[in-house]
């Protein structure tokens, strides 16, 4: 397998075995809609989506809610109260850039 074309093949099969590695419930469509992202923020809060994340949970619902999502916003405002300053600025960081890239 030596050659350029059987390095080709390697990073193809490494691509494809780090994928598999991601669950299916946290891949995101390319044209995901506002509920899309309404769910992800949800699944990060609850902790469904692995240990209880409110950064990642207040940056989904951010995105939701710019895509459109009304039900987002009161979820954004209930987890702010659980959140400081810190971890609220660093989930609008994070939405901002995830909204200025898709």
């Amino acid at each position: 397998m030596g050659g350029p074309t059987g390095q080709r093949q390697g990073d193809f099969e490494m691509a494809r075995m780090e994928m598999s590695a991601v669950p299916a419930s946290l891949v995101v469509p390319m044209e995901a809609s506002a509920e899309a992202y309404y769910e992800l923020g949800l699944m990060h809060a609850s902790g469904r989506a692995g240990a209880v994340d409110l950064v990642a949970a207040q940056k989904w619902f951010n995105v939701a809610q710019a895509r459109g999502c009304t039900r987002a916003a009161a979820h954004r405002q209930e987890l702010a109260l659980e959140m400081s300053r810190d971890q609220i600025a660093e989930a609008l960081r994070e939405a901002r850039t995830f909204l200025t890239r898709h």
